[in-house]
Protein backbone atom coordinates (compact mmCIF):
# COMPACT_ATOMS: atom_id res chain seq x y z
CA UNK A 1 0.00 0.00 0.00
CA UNK A 2 1.45 3.37 -0.99
CA UNK A 3 1.69 6.40 1.29
CA UNK A 4 -0.94 8.24 -0.74
CA UNK A 5 -3.31 5.29 -0.46
CA UNK A 6 -2.81 5.26 3.29
CA UNK A 7 -3.52 8.98 3.51
CA UNK A 8 -6.65 8.59 1.37
CA UNK A 9 -7.85 5.73 3.57
CA UNK A 10 -7.26 7.76 6.73
CA UNK A 11 -9.03 10.77 5.24
CA UNK A 12 -11.94 8.58 4.23
CA UNK A 13 -12.29 7.23 7.76
CA UNK A 14 -12.09 10.74 9.19
CA UNK A 15 -14.71 11.98 6.75
CA UNK A 16 -16.91 9.04 7.65
CA UNK A 17 -16.55 9.75 11.39
CA UNK A 18 -17.75 13.33 10.97
CA UNK A 19 -20.26 12.67 8.16
CA UNK A 20 -23.43 13.18 10.28
CA UNK A 21 -22.41 16.80 10.91
CA UNK A 22 -23.12 17.47 7.22
CA UNK A 23 -26.85 17.19 8.08
CA UNK A 24 -27.89 20.77 9.04
CA UNK A 25 -30.37 19.89 11.80
CA UNK A 26 -28.07 17.29 13.35
CA UNK A 27 -25.19 19.78 13.27
CA UNK A 28 -27.25 22.56 14.86
CA UNK A 29 -28.57 20.24 17.58
CA UNK A 30 -25.07 18.88 18.20
CA UNK A 31 -23.73 22.40 18.80
CA UNK A 32 -26.70 23.37 20.98
CA UNK A 33 -26.39 20.14 22.95
CA UNK A 34 -22.70 20.82 23.49
CA UNK A 35 -23.45 24.23 25.00
CA UNK A 36 -26.12 22.66 27.22
CA UNK A 37 -23.76 19.85 28.31
CA UNK A 38 -21.08 22.40 29.21
CA UNK A 39 -23.67 24.20 31.33
CA UNK A 40 -24.64 20.96 33.05
CA UNK A 41 -21.05 20.14 33.99
CA UNK A 42 -20.43 23.69 35.17
CA UNK A 43 -23.46 23.44 37.44
CA UNK A 44 -22.34 20.01 38.72
CA UNK A 45 -19.05 21.52 39.84
CA UNK A 46 -20.86 24.42 41.51
CA UNK A 47 -23.32 22.12 43.30
CA UNK A 48 -20.72 19.65 44.53
CA UNK A 49 -18.45 22.43 45.70
CA UNK A 50 -21.26 24.07 47.68
CA UNK A 51 -21.75 20.76 49.51
CA UNK A 52 -18.09 19.89 50.02
CA UNK A 53 -18.09 21.11 53.62
CA UNK A 54 -21.17 19.05 54.54
CA UNK A 55 -19.61 15.57 54.46
CA UNK A 56 -18.89 12.88 51.87
CA UNK A 57 -22.43 11.50 51.77
CA UNK A 58 -24.01 14.83 50.81
CA UNK A 59 -21.39 15.40 48.08
CA UNK A 60 -22.16 12.02 46.51
CA UNK A 61 -25.92 12.71 46.75
CA UNK A 62 -25.56 15.25 43.92
CA UNK A 63 -24.89 12.28 41.63
CA UNK A 64 -27.87 10.43 43.12
CA UNK A 65 -30.22 13.40 42.79
CA UNK A 66 -29.41 13.81 39.10
CA UNK A 67 -29.52 10.08 38.25
CA UNK A 68 -32.33 8.73 40.45
CA UNK A 69 -35.12 10.25 38.27
CA UNK A 70 -34.08 7.91 35.49
CA UNK A 71 -34.91 4.97 37.75
CA UNK A 72 -38.37 6.39 38.35
CA UNK A 73 -39.16 7.86 34.93
CA UNK A 74 -37.13 6.02 32.28
CA UNK A 75 -39.85 3.59 31.23
CA UNK A 76 -42.72 6.12 31.31
CA UNK A 77 -40.51 8.50 29.30
CA UNK A 78 -39.86 5.78 26.75
CA UNK A 79 -43.58 5.15 26.40
CA UNK A 80 -44.23 8.87 25.90
CA UNK A 81 -41.49 9.04 23.27
CA UNK A 82 -43.03 6.12 21.35
CA UNK A 83 -46.59 7.49 21.62
CA UNK A 84 -46.40 11.28 21.20
CA UNK A 85 -44.67 13.94 19.11
CA UNK A 86 -41.03 13.70 20.16
CA UNK A 87 -40.13 17.26 19.22
CA UNK A 88 -42.84 18.74 21.44
CA UNK A 89 -41.78 16.43 24.25
CA UNK A 90 -38.18 17.63 23.96
CA UNK A 91 -39.17 21.31 23.84
CA UNK A 92 -41.34 20.91 26.95
CA UNK A 93 -38.51 19.18 28.81
CA UNK A 94 -36.02 21.94 27.89
CA UNK A 95 -38.36 24.70 29.06
CA UNK A 96 -38.99 22.88 32.34
CA UNK A 97 -35.26 22.43 33.01
CA UNK A 98 -34.59 26.07 32.16
CA UNK A 99 -37.18 27.13 34.75
CA UNK A 100 -35.67 24.88 37.46
CA UNK A 101 -32.15 26.13 36.72
CA UNK A 102 -33.44 29.71 36.97
CA UNK A 103 -34.79 28.99 40.48
CA UNK A 104 -31.41 27.55 41.45
CA UNK A 105 -29.74 30.72 40.17
CA UNK A 106 -32.01 33.02 42.18
CA UNK A 107 -31.49 31.00 45.39
CA UNK A 108 -27.73 30.87 44.88
CA UNK A 109 -27.41 34.65 44.47
CA UNK A 110 -29.76 35.22 47.41
CA UNK A 111 -27.63 32.98 49.63
CA UNK A 112 -30.51 30.56 50.29
CA UNK A 113 -29.19 27.49 48.46
CA UNK A 114 -28.84 25.12 51.40
CA UNK A 115 -28.30 21.34 50.84
CA UNK A 116 -32.02 20.50 50.94
CA UNK A 117 -33.22 22.86 48.17
CA UNK A 118 -30.07 22.22 46.14
CA UNK A 119 -30.61 18.45 46.07
CA UNK A 120 -34.38 18.81 45.50
CA UNK A 121 -33.92 21.13 42.50
CA UNK A 122 -31.10 18.94 41.15
CA UNK A 123 -33.57 16.05 41.34
CA UNK A 124 -36.09 18.06 39.28
CA UNK A 125 -33.41 18.75 36.66
CA UNK A 126 -32.78 15.01 36.59
CA UNK A 127 -36.50 14.49 35.93
CA UNK A 128 -36.21 16.69 32.85
CA UNK A 129 -33.18 14.74 31.65
CA UNK A 130 -35.03 11.46 32.20
CA UNK A 131 -38.01 12.76 30.21
CA UNK A 132 -35.94 13.79 27.20
CA UNK A 133 -33.43 10.89 27.12
CA UNK A 134 -35.43 8.25 25.17
CA UNK A 135 -36.98 10.87 22.86
CA UNK A 136 -33.56 12.33 22.05
CA UNK A 137 -32.18 8.90 21.15
CA UNK A 138 -35.27 8.02 19.12
CA UNK A 139 -35.12 11.10 16.82
CA UNK A 140 -31.60 10.29 15.62
CA UNK A 141 -32.83 8.20 12.64
CA UNK A 142 -34.82 11.28 11.54
CA UNK A 143 -31.70 13.48 11.52
CA UNK A 144 -29.18 11.32 9.63
CA UNK A 145 -29.21 8.40 7.23
CA UNK A 146 -29.59 5.03 8.91
CA UNK A 147 -26.13 4.10 7.60
CA UNK A 148 -24.68 6.94 9.71
CA UNK A 149 -26.37 6.08 13.01
CA UNK A 150 -23.19 4.52 14.36
CA UNK A 151 -21.19 7.67 13.61
CA UNK A 152 -23.96 9.83 15.07
CA UNK A 153 -23.85 7.83 18.30
CA UNK A 154 -20.06 8.24 18.47
CA UNK A 155 -20.38 11.99 17.91
CA UNK A 156 -22.90 12.13 20.75
CA UNK A 157 -20.28 10.54 23.01
CA UNK A 158 -17.67 13.02 21.77
CA UNK A 159 -20.12 15.84 22.55
CA UNK A 160 -20.70 14.74 26.13
CA UNK A 161 -17.06 14.08 26.86
CA UNK A 162 -15.77 17.23 25.18
CA UNK A 163 -18.20 19.10 27.43
CA UNK A 164 -16.85 17.05 30.36
CA UNK A 165 -13.36 18.27 29.44
CA UNK A 166 -14.36 21.94 29.20
CA UNK A 167 -17.34 22.41 31.53
CA UNK A 168 -15.77 21.39 34.85
CA UNK A 169 -12.63 23.45 34.21
CA UNK A 170 -14.65 26.55 33.29
CA UNK A 171 -17.05 25.88 36.16
CA UNK A 172 -14.21 25.55 38.66
CA UNK A 173 -12.63 28.81 37.55
CA UNK A 174 -16.01 30.56 37.61
CA UNK A 175 -16.81 29.30 41.13
CA UNK A 176 -13.43 30.50 42.36
CA UNK A 177 -13.70 33.89 40.64
CA UNK A 178 -17.36 34.84 40.99
CA UNK A 179 -19.25 32.20 42.99
CA UNK A 180 -21.38 29.14 42.26
CA UNK A 181 -24.43 31.21 41.28
CA UNK A 182 -22.98 32.03 37.87
CA UNK A 183 -22.63 28.33 36.99
CA UNK A 184 -26.37 27.90 37.62
CA UNK A 185 -27.14 31.02 35.54
CA UNK A 186 -25.14 29.76 32.56
CA UNK A 187 -26.84 26.38 32.76
CA UNK A 188 -30.30 28.00 32.74
CA UNK A 189 -29.54 29.95 29.56
CA UNK A 190 -27.88 26.94 27.87
CA UNK A 191 -31.19 25.07 27.49
CA UNK A 192 -32.62 27.73 25.18
CA UNK A 193 -30.32 26.88 22.28
CA UNK A 194 -31.81 23.39 21.94
CA UNK A 195 -35.31 24.87 22.13
CA UNK A 196 -34.58 27.29 19.26
CA UNK A 197 -33.16 24.56 17.01
CA UNK A 198 -36.07 22.20 17.69
CA UNK A 199 -38.65 24.92 16.98
CA UNK A 200 -36.92 25.82 13.68
CA UNK A 201 -36.67 22.17 12.60
CA UNK A 202 -39.10 21.54 9.75
CA UNK A 203 -39.91 18.03 10.83
CA UNK A 204 -42.12 16.05 8.41
CA UNK A 205 -45.41 15.05 10.05
CA UNK A 206 -45.38 11.51 11.33
CA UNK A 207 -47.78 9.08 9.58
CA UNK A 208 -50.94 8.55 11.62
CA UNK A 209 -51.10 5.33 13.58
CA UNK A 210 -54.26 3.32 12.80
CA UNK A 211 -56.69 3.31 15.70
CA UNK A 212 -56.55 -0.48 15.83
CA UNK A 213 -52.79 -0.38 16.55
CA UNK A 214 -52.63 2.40 19.14
CA UNK A 215 -51.30 1.23 22.48
CA UNK A 216 -52.62 2.45 25.79
CA UNK A 217 -50.04 3.76 28.24
CA UNK A 218 -50.02 0.76 30.57
CA UNK A 219 -50.17 -1.65 27.64
CA UNK A 220 -47.13 0.02 26.08
CA UNK A 221 -45.31 -0.07 29.39
CA UNK A 222 -45.98 -3.78 29.80
CA UNK A 223 -44.95 -4.42 26.18
CA UNK A 224 -41.50 -2.97 26.89
CA UNK A 225 -41.02 -5.19 29.92
CA UNK A 226 -42.23 -8.23 27.98
CA UNK A 227 -39.87 -7.47 25.09
CA UNK A 228 -36.77 -7.12 27.26
CA UNK A 229 -37.66 -10.22 29.27
CA UNK A 230 -37.76 -12.30 26.07
CA UNK A 231 -34.73 -10.78 24.31
CA UNK A 232 -31.63 -12.65 25.58
CA UNK A 233 -29.25 -10.30 23.77
CA UNK A 234 -30.73 -7.22 25.45
CA UNK A 235 -30.76 -8.92 28.85
CA UNK A 236 -27.07 -9.72 28.53
CA UNK A 237 -26.29 -6.08 27.68
CA UNK A 238 -28.19 -4.97 30.76
CA UNK A 239 -26.26 -7.48 32.88
CA UNK A 240 -22.92 -6.18 31.62
CA UNK A 241 -24.01 -2.60 32.36
CA UNK A 242 -25.23 -3.57 35.83
CA UNK A 243 -21.88 -5.23 36.61
CA UNK A 244 -19.72 -2.34 35.34
CA UNK A 245 -21.56 0.73 36.58
CA UNK A 246 -21.34 0.28 40.39
CA UNK A 247 -17.54 0.15 40.49
CA UNK A 248 -17.02 2.75 37.77
CA UNK A 249 -19.46 5.16 39.45
CA UNK A 250 -17.03 5.44 42.37
CA UNK A 251 -14.83 7.69 40.23
CA UNK A 252 -17.60 10.24 39.65
CA UNK A 253 -18.88 9.98 43.23
CA UNK A 254 -15.55 10.21 45.04
CA UNK A 255 -13.48 12.42 42.72
CA UNK A 256 -14.55 15.63 44.55
CA UNK A 257 -13.22 14.08 47.76
CA UNK A 258 -10.00 13.01 46.04
CA UNK A 259 -9.52 16.58 44.83
CA UNK A 260 -10.36 18.25 48.15
CA UNK A 261 -9.11 15.79 50.79
CA UNK A 262 -6.39 13.75 49.11
CA UNK A 263 -4.83 16.37 46.83
CA UNK A 264 -5.82 19.57 48.65
CA UNK A 265 -7.13 21.21 45.47
CA UNK A 266 -9.70 23.96 45.12
CA UNK A 267 -12.68 24.07 42.77
CA UNK A 268 -10.46 24.94 39.82
CA UNK A 269 -8.24 21.92 40.44
CA UNK A 270 -11.27 19.64 40.72
CA UNK A 271 -12.52 20.97 37.40
CA UNK A 272 -9.16 20.21 35.79
CA UNK A 273 -9.30 16.61 37.05
CA UNK A 274 -12.71 16.17 35.41
CA UNK A 275 -11.27 17.81 32.30
CA UNK A 276 -8.58 15.11 32.19
CA UNK A 277 -11.29 12.44 32.12
CA UNK A 278 -13.05 14.29 29.33
CA UNK A 279 -9.89 14.68 27.25
CA UNK A 280 -9.23 10.96 27.57
CA UNK A 281 -12.78 10.19 26.47
CA UNK A 282 -12.61 12.50 23.42
CA UNK A 283 -9.33 10.94 22.30
CA UNK A 284 -10.88 7.55 22.91
CA UNK A 285 -13.64 8.27 20.41
CA UNK A 286 -11.03 8.26 17.65
CA UNK A 287 -9.08 5.26 18.96
CA UNK A 288 -12.08 3.03 19.61
CA UNK A 289 -12.57 1.65 16.07
CA UNK A 290 -9.02 0.28 16.13
CA UNK A 291 -9.35 -0.98 19.73
CA UNK A 292 -12.64 -2.75 19.02
CA UNK A 293 -11.21 -4.19 15.82
CA UNK A 294 -8.37 -5.72 17.84
CA UNK A 295 -10.14 -6.72 21.05
CA UNK A 296 -13.73 -7.21 19.90
CA UNK A 297 -16.73 -6.05 21.94
CA UNK A 298 -16.17 -8.42 24.87
CA UNK A 299 -12.45 -7.72 24.98
CA UNK A 300 -13.18 -3.99 25.08
CA UNK A 301 -15.50 -4.50 28.05
CA UNK A 302 -12.95 -6.59 29.96
CA UNK A 303 -9.99 -4.30 29.28
CA UNK A 304 -12.10 -1.23 30.10
CA UNK A 305 -12.95 -2.65 33.52
CA UNK A 306 -9.29 -3.48 34.22
CA UNK A 307 -8.19 0.02 33.22
CA UNK A 308 -10.80 1.57 35.50
CA UNK A 309 -9.64 -0.66 38.37
CA UNK A 310 -6.04 0.47 37.86
CA UNK A 311 -7.11 4.12 37.83
CA UNK A 312 -8.99 3.66 41.11
CA UNK A 313 -5.87 2.11 42.64
CA UNK A 314 -3.88 5.20 41.61
CA UNK A 315 -6.52 7.52 43.08
CA UNK A 316 -6.38 5.54 46.33
CA UNK A 317 -2.61 5.44 46.77
CA UNK A 318 -1.07 8.42 44.95
CA UNK A 319 -1.22 11.99 46.25
CA UNK A 320 0.55 13.81 43.40
CA UNK A 321 -1.84 15.90 41.33
CA UNK A 322 -0.04 15.47 38.00
CA UNK A 323 0.07 11.66 38.40
CA UNK A 324 -3.66 11.53 39.23
CA UNK A 325 -4.46 13.78 36.25
CA UNK A 326 -2.47 11.51 33.91
CA UNK A 327 -4.20 8.43 35.35
CA UNK A 328 -7.61 9.95 34.63
CA UNK A 329 -6.85 10.16 30.90
CA UNK A 330 -7.16 6.37 30.35
CA UNK A 331 -10.20 6.42 32.66
CA UNK A 332 -11.96 8.59 30.10
CA UNK A 333 -10.92 6.24 27.32
CA UNK A 334 -12.15 3.19 29.24
CA UNK A 335 -15.43 4.90 30.12
CA UNK A 336 -16.32 5.80 26.55
CA UNK A 337 -15.09 2.39 25.33
CA UNK A 338 -17.41 0.43 27.61
CA UNK A 339 -20.41 2.73 27.29
CA UNK A 340 -20.26 3.12 23.51
CA UNK A 341 -19.87 -0.66 23.14
CA UNK A 342 -22.96 -1.31 25.25
CA UNK A 343 -24.95 1.48 23.60
CA UNK A 344 -24.09 0.31 20.08
CA UNK A 345 -25.02 -3.26 21.01
CA UNK A 346 -28.40 -2.03 22.27
CA UNK A 347 -29.11 0.07 19.18
CA UNK A 348 -28.30 -2.75 16.76
CA UNK A 349 -30.68 -5.18 18.47
CA UNK A 350 -33.79 -3.05 19.09
CA UNK A 351 -36.53 -2.85 16.42
CA UNK A 352 -38.08 0.53 15.73
CA UNK A 353 -41.46 -0.12 17.37
CA UNK A 354 -39.91 -0.53 20.83
CA UNK A 355 -36.63 1.39 20.38
CA UNK A 356 -37.35 4.30 22.74
CA UNK A 357 -38.67 1.96 25.44
CA UNK A 358 -35.76 -0.44 25.08
CA UNK A 359 -33.28 2.43 25.33
CA UNK A 360 -35.20 3.65 28.36
CA UNK A 361 -34.61 0.30 30.09
CA UNK A 362 -30.91 0.57 29.27
CA UNK A 363 -30.80 4.12 30.65
CA UNK A 364 -32.64 2.91 33.75
CA UNK A 365 -29.93 0.34 34.48
CA UNK A 366 -27.11 2.71 33.57
CA UNK A 367 -28.26 5.82 35.41
CA UNK A 368 -29.99 3.87 38.15
CA UNK A 369 -26.78 2.04 38.95
CA UNK A 370 -25.01 5.36 39.43
CA UNK A 371 -27.85 6.82 41.48
CA UNK A 372 -28.11 3.87 43.85
CA UNK A 373 -24.39 3.30 44.38
CA UNK A 374 -23.25 6.93 44.73
CA UNK A 375 -24.45 7.35 48.35
CA UNK A 376 -23.07 3.90 49.19
CA UNK A 377 -19.59 4.98 48.10
CA UNK A 378 -19.96 8.12 50.21
CA UNK A 379 -20.99 6.10 53.25
CA UNK A 380 -18.19 3.59 52.64
CA UNK A 381 -15.68 6.44 52.40
CA UNK A 382 -16.81 7.69 55.79
CA UNK A 383 -16.55 4.18 57.29
CA UNK A 384 -13.37 2.78 55.66
CA UNK A 385 -11.81 6.05 54.60
CA UNK A 386 -11.40 7.36 51.06
CA UNK A 387 -8.54 4.99 50.24
CA UNK A 388 -10.49 1.93 51.38
CA UNK A 389 -13.59 2.86 49.37
CA UNK A 390 -11.55 3.40 46.19
CA UNK A 391 -9.77 0.05 46.58
CA UNK A 392 -13.07 -1.78 47.12
CA UNK A 393 -14.43 -0.22 43.91
CA UNK A 394 -11.30 -1.31 42.04
CA UNK A 395 -11.70 -4.88 43.29
CA UNK A 396 -15.30 -4.95 42.08
CA UNK A 397 -14.17 -3.87 38.62
CA UNK A 398 -11.56 -6.63 38.48
CA UNK A 399 -14.34 -9.14 39.21
CA UNK A 400 -16.38 -7.48 36.47
CA UNK A 401 -13.54 -8.01 33.99
CA UNK A 402 -13.25 -11.69 34.93
CA UNK A 403 -17.02 -12.16 34.54
CA UNK A 404 -16.90 -11.22 30.85
CA UNK A 405 -15.63 -14.72 30.09
CA UNK A 406 -18.60 -16.24 31.94
CA UNK A 407 -21.27 -13.83 30.64
CA UNK A 408 -20.11 -12.29 27.34
CA UNK A 409 -22.25 -10.26 24.98
CA UNK A 410 -24.00 -12.46 22.45
CA UNK A 411 -22.95 -12.21 18.81
CA UNK A 412 -25.30 -9.84 16.98
CA UNK A 413 -24.14 -10.82 13.50
CA UNK A 414 -27.39 -12.70 12.81
CA UNK A 415 -29.73 -10.13 14.40
CA UNK A 416 -31.69 -8.06 11.88
CA UNK A 417 -34.22 -5.71 13.54
CA UNK A 418 -35.62 -4.31 10.28
CA UNK A 419 -39.44 -4.65 10.03
CA UNK A 420 -40.85 -7.66 8.21
CA UNK A 421 -44.52 -7.60 7.26
CA UNK A 422 -44.62 -11.27 6.28
CA UNK A 423 -47.88 -12.29 7.98
CA UNK A 424 -51.06 -11.97 5.87
CA UNK A 425 -54.04 -10.12 7.35
CA UNK A 426 -56.20 -12.65 9.21
CA UNK A 427 -59.41 -13.50 7.28
CA UNK A 428 -62.40 -13.27 9.64
CA UNK A 429 -66.14 -13.37 9.05
CA UNK A 430 -66.65 -10.42 11.45
CA UNK A 431 -64.58 -7.34 12.23
CA UNK A 432 -63.44 -7.21 15.86
CA UNK A 433 -62.82 -3.91 17.59
CA UNK A 434 -59.29 -2.89 18.71
CA UNK A 435 -60.09 -3.62 22.37
CA UNK A 436 -61.71 -7.00 21.71
CA UNK A 437 -59.79 -9.76 23.34
CA UNK A 438 -58.12 -11.79 24.50
CA UNK A 439 -57.29 -13.49 21.19
CA UNK A 440 -56.22 -17.13 21.09
CA UNK A 441 -54.04 -17.87 18.04
CA UNK A 442 -53.61 -21.55 17.14
CA UNK A 443 -51.21 -22.85 14.50
CA UNK A 444 -51.13 -26.52 13.44
CA UNK A 445 -47.91 -28.00 12.00
CA UNK A 446 -47.26 -31.48 10.59
CA UNK A 447 -43.71 -32.78 10.95
CA UNK A 448 -42.02 -36.03 9.93
CA UNK A 449 -41.37 -38.35 12.94
CA UNK A 450 -37.59 -38.10 12.54
CA UNK A 451 -37.74 -34.28 12.65
CA UNK A 452 -39.83 -33.92 15.80
CA UNK A 453 -36.90 -33.14 18.13
CA UNK A 454 -35.36 -30.67 15.68
CA UNK A 455 -38.74 -28.96 15.23
CA UNK A 456 -39.37 -28.50 18.95
CA UNK A 457 -35.85 -27.09 19.32
CA UNK A 458 -36.39 -24.62 16.46
CA UNK A 459 -39.69 -23.51 18.01
CA UNK A 460 -37.88 -22.26 21.14
CA UNK A 461 -36.75 -19.20 19.21
CA UNK A 462 -40.24 -18.83 17.75
CA UNK A 463 -41.63 -18.85 21.30
CA UNK A 464 -39.39 -15.95 22.32
CA UNK A 465 -40.42 -14.12 19.15
CA UNK A 466 -44.13 -14.52 19.98
CA UNK A 467 -43.62 -13.31 23.55
CA UNK A 468 -41.50 -10.34 22.48
CA UNK A 469 -44.12 -9.15 20.04
CA UNK A 470 -47.25 -9.55 22.14
CA UNK A 471 -47.99 -13.07 23.39
CA UNK A 472 -49.07 -13.24 27.02
CA UNK A 473 -48.83 -17.04 27.13
CA UNK A 474 -47.36 -19.57 24.72
CA UNK A 475 -47.38 -23.34 24.43
CA UNK A 476 -46.50 -26.08 21.96
CA UNK A 477 -48.39 -29.39 22.11
CA UNK A 478 -48.19 -32.68 20.20
CA UNK A 479 -51.35 -34.55 19.26
CA UNK A 480 -51.60 -37.76 21.29
CA UNK A 481 -53.42 -39.52 18.44
CA UNK A 482 -51.21 -38.26 15.62
CA UNK A 483 -47.48 -38.07 16.38
CA UNK A 484 -45.82 -35.28 14.41
CA UNK A 485 -48.94 -33.10 14.51
CA UNK A 486 -48.03 -30.09 16.65
CA UNK A 487 -50.35 -27.36 17.87
CA UNK A 488 -48.93 -23.97 18.82
CA UNK A 489 -51.21 -21.84 21.03
CA UNK A 490 -50.54 -18.31 22.18
CA UNK A 491 -52.72 -15.62 23.71
CA UNK A 492 -52.60 -11.88 23.00
CA UNK A 493 -54.34 -9.30 25.18
CA UNK A 494 -56.44 -7.71 22.43
CA UNK A 495 -57.10 -7.64 18.72
CA UNK A 496 -55.02 -4.45 18.49
CA UNK A 497 -52.05 -6.27 20.02
CA UNK A 498 -52.37 -9.08 17.48
CA UNK A 499 -52.67 -6.64 14.55
CA UNK A 500 -49.53 -4.91 15.81
CA UNK A 501 -47.78 -8.29 15.61
CA UNK A 502 -48.90 -8.61 12.00
CA UNK A 503 -48.02 -5.16 10.72
CA UNK A 504 -45.40 -3.40 12.86
CA UNK A 505 -43.60 -5.63 15.35
CA UNK A 506 -42.18 -8.58 13.44
CA UNK A 507 -38.57 -8.30 12.26
CA UNK A 508 -36.41 -10.08 9.72
CA UNK A 509 -34.93 -12.09 12.59
CA UNK A 510 -38.43 -13.25 13.60
CA UNK A 511 -39.08 -14.30 10.00
CA UNK A 512 -35.79 -16.24 9.98
CA UNK A 513 -36.77 -18.15 13.13
CA UNK A 514 -40.14 -19.06 11.60
CA UNK A 515 -38.52 -20.19 8.33
CA UNK A 516 -36.12 -22.49 10.21
CA UNK A 517 -39.05 -24.18 11.94
CA UNK A 518 -41.21 -24.39 8.82
CA UNK A 519 -38.37 -25.94 6.82
CA UNK A 520 -38.97 -29.08 8.91
CA UNK A 521 -42.65 -29.47 7.92
CA UNK A 522 -43.83 -32.40 5.87
CA UNK A 523 -43.52 -31.63 2.14
CA UNK A 524 -46.75 -30.25 0.74
CA UNK A 525 -48.11 -29.08 4.09
CA UNK A 526 -48.55 -25.54 5.37
CA UNK A 527 -49.28 -24.21 8.87
CA UNK A 528 -53.01 -23.93 9.59
CA UNK A 529 -53.82 -20.74 11.53
CA UNK A 530 -57.03 -19.95 13.42
CA UNK A 531 -58.01 -16.98 15.60
CA UNK A 532 -60.47 -17.48 18.47
CA UNK A 533 -62.14 -14.89 20.72
CA UNK A 534 -63.69 -15.14 24.17
CA UNK A 535 -67.07 -16.79 23.57
CA UNK A 536 -68.67 -14.95 26.52
CA UNK A 537 -67.37 -11.37 26.26
CA UNK A 538 -65.64 -11.30 22.87
CA UNK A 539 -67.07 -10.09 19.55
CA UNK A 540 -68.27 -13.56 18.60
CA UNK A 541 -70.66 -13.42 21.56
CA UNK A 542 -72.40 -10.40 20.05
CA UNK A 543 -72.73 -11.48 16.43
CA UNK A 544 -75.73 -13.14 14.86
Amino acid sequence: MTASTTRDSTASRAESSWAPLAAPVFRALWIAQFVSNVGTWMQTVGAQWLLLGHGATLVTLVQTASSLPVVLLALPSGVLADRFDRRRLLVAAQFAMCAVAAVLTVLAFAGGLTPGPLLALTFLLGCGTALMGPAWQAIQPELVDRSQLGQASALGAVNMNLARAIGPAVGGVLVAAAGAGWTFAFNAVSYLGIVIVLLLWKRPPAPPVPAAQRERFLTALYAARRYVRNAPGIRRILLRAALFIPGAAAVWSLLPLVAGESLGLGSGGYGLLLAAVGIGAVSGAFLLPRIRGTLGANGTLAVGAVVFAAVLAVLATVHLTWVVALALLPAGLAWIGVLSTLSAATQTRLPGWVRARGLAVYLLVFQGGQALTAPLWGALAQWLGLTGALLVAGALLLLTAVSVRRWPLYDAAHIDPTPSDHWPTPPLVFEPGPADGPVLVSVVYRVAPDDRAAFTDAMRNVARSRRRTGALTWGLYEDGNEPGRFIENYLTGSWAEHLAQHHSRLTSTDRHFEERARALLLPGTEPEVTHAFDAVTGPSAHTG
